[in-house]
């Protein structure tokens, strides 16, 4: 194919064309016959960490979590974002976290949050029936608003933050004030139910770390059990603590194999994966029954050994590949085909109008641009996911996504990818913590295909300079996909986001806030 033909249409060289259609469509039955939707997450679990992706070279086997690429899809290139929050939001809202204002780490105390007017799954999958259940982490935010029980779920047990934040209090400086603690400290596990009844089970200490998984797989269960005696579909959004830091084993799970903290805990975490598909097993219901397998982000590796292993560039909280790349698995009996390896671009927000369509409404983006009801409440809000419905069925060869947008915790735009090629046109240097932003002369180019892994020599080798000039066509076709995102945000509602780093905050900011604001009013219907 020629270079012009590419700028028009970016040749499609994906191999994932091993999704093919093996039944009837679950969608179109009553409420009772709709599939059940399972959703399980670990959390910083990098693909190298799951065995079905490593072939075993890490030393220890995930079984459980392999099962599911055995009896479902292996996608290798499923897309998250930077950290938690992010990717939470993404999944969740079916939104980018870029509109949400939800890029960077929930911290306790504050009141930033999702926000009111953006619907999540469970709210679109209320008008379809389904009873809904969010056990574990939850970490869109500190406040009661934020809670998933003001947000869709029928029920919530879990934590709001990640583990190292609840155990904030146990360390050596924390304030001592209980006002503090009350103002800036963490909430405890909580409990809650749609009826707007909040339980405080106390808090995530580091001793509760060790068996907290336990409480939320009971809860979990009780959920699944109650909802099938009651012949009613189900969405359940199952959030692992592991393997966040800072790991906290129980005797049984410490030195299970012999390798480390990290291999002990992926243990311990594939067990309760095994221990949610025989219960679907057991009820008889896993043929109805859709189960994906993922994480919010790619790994944390400068937490090693307490942290997890990728063979790509950068890690957690970084625009490369190490930071936005998650294992994902897709069981689904009757549509997708067991054993079944993808290589098609799919990104956390496309589960939204994928599940919809699951639940009979294929639709659903187009109505929430033009106001959509769900729940009791009213919507209009501009959805970035795609529905892969189509294609894993096996009716199209190609899945719907061409392009991945790389946004760092503090909202600049770091990289594209559209199909093979992705454009960075800034660049982080450290981990989450540490991370410095680089900003080129010109932009960088990878070839996602020739070099998933980002390693080539992209500073004067003279080879990949001569190759890099022969490549510059791709900027404009990346600058198309950047002004059509772009377009669509002052149309639809907008959240701005909170940073954890005030070095970003001068004149020029506050101005440009200000600016999208006005956008923002000029822009709106009725305005």
């Amino acid at each position: 194919m020629d270079k012009k033909s590419l700028l028009k249409s970016w040749s499609y060289t994906f191999l994932g064309l091993a999704v093919l259609a093996l039944g009837s469509d679950p969608s179109t039955a009553n409420a009772q016959n709709k599939p059940n939707i399972v959703v399980i997450w670990g959390d910083d679990i990098g693909v190298h960490n799951v065995s079905a992706y490593n072939h075993g070279i890490m030393g220890y086997r995930t079984p459980n979590i392999d099962r599911l690429a055995k009896e479902g899809a292996m996608f290798t290139d499923a897309y998250a974002q930077q950290s938690c929050t992010a990717g939470r939001a993404s999944f969740i809202l079916g939104q980018h976290p870029f509109r949400t204002g939800l890029l960077t780490i929930g911290m306790p105390g504050s009141d930033h949050g999702i926000p009111e007017w953006s619907p999540t799954i469970s709210d679109l999958l209320k008008n379809h029936g389904y009873a809904t259940g969010q056990f574990g982490k939850n970490h869109l935010g500190d406040r009661d608003q934020h809670l998933p029980t003001n947000h869709g779920f029928d029920e919530f047990f879990g934590n709001l933050y990640h583990l190292n934040a609840e155990e904030e209090p146990e360390t050596y400086y924390y304030p001592k004030d209980p006002e503090f603690r009350k103002k800036f400290g963490p909430r405890g596990v909580l409990h809650s139910t749609a009826d707007g009844k909040i339980e405080d089970t106390g808090p995530l200490t580091r001793k509760r770390m060790e068996t907290i998984d336990e409480e939320v797989h009971e809860h979990a269960m009780n959920f699944v059990d109650r909802n099938v005696k009651a012949k009613k579909p189900f969405f359940l959004w199952y959030n692992s603590t592991r393997m966040h830091v800072w790991t906290h084993l129980k005797k049984e799970s410490y030195g299970k194999t012999g390798i480390g903290l990290y291999p002990d805990g992926m243990v311990e975490h594939d067990g309760f994966v095994g221990d949610v598909l025989k219960k679907l097993d057991d009820l008889g219901i896993a043929d109805n029954t859709i189960v994906i397998y993922s994480t919010d982000n790619g790994a944390e590796t400068f937490s090693w050994p307490d942290g997890g292993t990728t063979p790509f560039h950068g890690e957690k909280g970084t625009t490369w590949e190490g930071g936005f790349r998650v294992p994902l698995l897709v069981r689904w009996p009757g549509v997708v085909k067991p054993g079944a390896v993808v290589n098609d671009i799919i990104s956390q927000e496309d589960w939204m109008p994928t599940l919809l369509a699951a639940a009979g409404e294929p639709d659903i983006v187009e109505k929430l641009k033009k106001g959509h009801k769900a729940n009791g409440k009213s919507f209009k809000i501009h959805a970035d996911g795609y529905n892969f419905l189509p294609y894993l069925k096996g009716e199209t060869n190609q899945g719907p996504r061409k392009e991945i947008y790389y946004f760092a915790q503090g909202g600049e735009l770091n990289a594209i990818r559209v199909q093979n090629w992705k454009i960075h046109f800034a660049t982080q240097a450290g981990n989450i913590a540490t991370g410095i932003r680089n900003v080129p002369g010109w932009p960088l180019i990878v070839n996602l295909r020739a070099d998933p892994y980002e390693k080539a020599p992209h500073e004067a080798d003279l080879g990949y300079l001569r190759w890099y000039g022969d490549n510059l066509w791709t900027f404009v076709p990346a600058q198309g996909f950047i002004k059509k995102f772009l377009s669509t945000i002052p149309e639809y509602p907008f959240q701005e986001g909170s940073s954890l780093n005030a070095a970003g905050i001068n004149y020029m900011s506050l101005k440009a806030a200000d600016a999208l604001k006005k956008l923002e009013t000029l822009s709106r219907p009725g305005n």
